[in-house]
Parts: structure tokens; sequence; C-alpha cells
């Protein structure tokens, strides 16, 4: 009797195991100043935050990569949160293959500000077909502004979301799908002209952008987007700020957004989560701090 109750338990605690909703975070290298640019910080601040979500386990790996190519096997879900462009690490040797492999599947792809930003030439067009849309050099911009959300659309993402404002390096005039086929914007707002100061360059200002500011065209800084095959993705342009992540509704959000992806049931009021000032202060990267400046010595006073 007692093998056989064993044996139910162990049966039931791999049952429950197999049901659990895997979510594996992938953090960028170290970049930028303090504060900014925290990808592993900002990873395990967001895996702290779905802690309290039954059925969702979660893994954050580090350095752009996973440890064990292994923990992919049962993911529902990616997050990546990592610098961009030529040193995106998903287009380091043969990673994009290996993503692609897992979208094939039906996996879950969700891209955190730097990280929207693969290369013209590589993962353009793998990236809007995974996540809807990316960030396309001379056509794309990277200001810092304040982000005023004003409206939200109906979507489980958007559950127990109020409208918010931030200062971020939100990116925007992204290069999105054709019509914007199967893509919901979630953040939009209305880009001053300030953001506009910069000289055309590739991440800068182009004419198409300039016309589009101009004229009060709403942009998009946040998505969310289907695949025909089932999966989904979403593109967040936000995080370059490390401490935008204690914004509430800003966290609840991307939380939101990385269980939609996973396919995990969403809260009907949002993921709850709380951040104190130790928690935004914790794991952060080891950056050099900027030194204070030093005042002139006074001619009757002795140098420091």
């Amino acid at each position: 009797m007692k093998k056989l109750l064993l044996t139910l338990s162990l049966f039931t605690a791999c049952a429950v195991h197999a049901a659990d909703t895997k979510i594996i975070f992938i953090a960028g290298r170290p970049s930028h100043g303090p504060l900014a640019h925290e990808h592993r910080a900002g990873c395990l601040l967001l895996q702290k935050s779905l802690g309290g979500v039954k059925g969702v386990v979660t893994e954050v790996h580090t350095n752009g990569w996973v440890n064990d190519e292994k923990v992919f096997e049962g993911a529902a879900a990616v997050v990546v949160y990592s610098d961009g462009g030529g040193g995106h690490p998903f287009l380091n040797g043969d990673k994009l293959q290996k993503i692609g492999a897992l979208m094939q599947k039906g996996v879950g792809l969700g891209a955190i500000h730097y990280a929207v930003e693969p290369t013209t030439a590589k993962g353009n067009a793998e990236f809007r077909d995974w996540i809807g849309g990316c960030f396309e050099t001379h056509w794309s911009v990277n200001p810092h502004w304040d982000g005023d959300f004003k409206t939200l659309p109906k979507h489980p993402v958007t559950s127990g979301v109020k409208p918010f404002k931030t200062n971020d390096e939100w990116y925007f005039h992204m290069r999105f799908r054709d019509g914007m086929k199967d893509v919901l914007p979630i953040l939009s707002a209305v880009a001053p002209e300030s953001t506009m100061k910069r000289g055309d360059g590739s991440h800068s200002g182009n004419p198409a952008v300039r016309e589009a500011v101009k004229n009060g065209t709403p942009q998009h800084v946040m998505w969310v987007a289907t695949r025909s095959g089932g999966g989904r993705g979403f593109g967040f342009t936000g995080g370059h700020n490390h401490l935008g992540w204690g914004n509430n509704d800003q966290r609840k959000l991307v939380l939101n957004a990385i269980l939609w992806i996973a396919k995990a049931p969403v809260p009907a009021s949002g993921v709850e989560s709380s951040v104190t000032q130790e928690d935004l202060m914790a794991n952060l990267d080891p950056k050099n701090a900027p030194k204070p400046k030093v005042q002139p010595a006074k001619k009757d006073e002795p140098k420091k």
C-alpha cells in the first residue's frame, strides 16, 4: 500500500511539474553606465515579480545566451533583454537559426529595449515575423523623451494597467509587418518635436520620421503580435532606465506580456507585484560610477 501511495505521489508531482509554464530569460552582457541597460538586474527583477504566479517557472541566463541549450526543451517563451545591432546575442553564430527552430514550435518571444534591434541585413525579417516589428537603422530613432501613454487598448496584456508617463529612451518609428498584419500596438504616444533635435543618422533621424513627428502621428513603442503557427511575440522599446521598473504600470504591462506570449493565463487585474528601492538596486552590473567634478582651487588655497 505504501509503495502504491509513493508511486501515486511521484506521478502527481511529475504531472504538476509537467504542467508548469517555463519561461527563459536571456540577459545580455554588461553595457552602458550605472542604472542603464541593466540587463541582468532587470531580468532578475522581472523574474522575482513573477514569483507569485502559480504554475510558472522561470530561469535567468546571463551573458547573452543560456548555460545549456537543453534548457530550451519544454520552454513556453523566451525573453531577451540585451544590446542589439551587430552586438545582438541572437546574431552570433547560428543562434538566429536556433531561435527560429523554437519559433517553429510555437515558443513565444519577447524583446526588451535594445534587443528589439537586429541588423537590417541579418535578423530584420525574422524579428518582424517573430515579434511583429523591430528597430531598423535609418528608419527608426532612439531619443530620450517623456512617453505619455494616455490610453491603452483592451487586451490581456493591458489587464490592470492604468495610463502612465515615464521618461526613457523610447525607440519609435519601428519597422512593422506590412499592413500591421496581426500586430496590435499596446503603448502609443505622440513624440515631441524635441526628439528630432539631432541630425540625420542611423539612429537619430531621417526624412520619414521627421515628417511623422511633424504631423503628430502616434508612435508605437510597445506591441504584441501573433504568428501563423500559433506563436506569440512582443516588443517593448523602453527599459534603458533601470529605475523605470519601479513604475508599477510599466512593470505590470511587461509582466502581463511575458505571461501572454507563454500562453499562460493573465490575471484579470494583471500580475501583482511590488518593488522596493532595495530590489531596484540589487544585482546591478559592476560599473564605474561617474566621478564628481572637482572645483578648481582658489589662488589662496592649496590644491587638493
